[in-house]
């Protein structure tokens, strides 16, 4: 439980400073959703830890794609 408990923030990936910002809030309590690049999606295991992306979720979605808008409008 936080004071954001209830909230949720769509990050998109690479964007400035969004990786360390979504981490506060998900410490806080929000629900937050990472919007990866369809491409850089794999379906491996990441080689390294992402410290960053403790208290999240992923998606892969191609934004450059009708659906892919769509799926990220619905999550909003």
């Amino acid at each position: 439980m936080g004071p954001l408990e209830g909230v949720r923030i769509i990050e998109l990936q690479g964007i400035g400073p969004a990786p360390f910002c979504a981490m506060m809030l998900s410490d806080m309590g929000a629900e937050v959703i990472r919007i990866d690049r369809a491409a850089n999606v794999t379906g491996e295991a990441p080689r390294g830890i992402d410290v960053l992306a403790r208290g999240r979720r992923s998606l892969g979605v191609d934004l450059k794609n009708a659906d892919g808008v769509e799926t990220v409008l619905k999550l909003v």
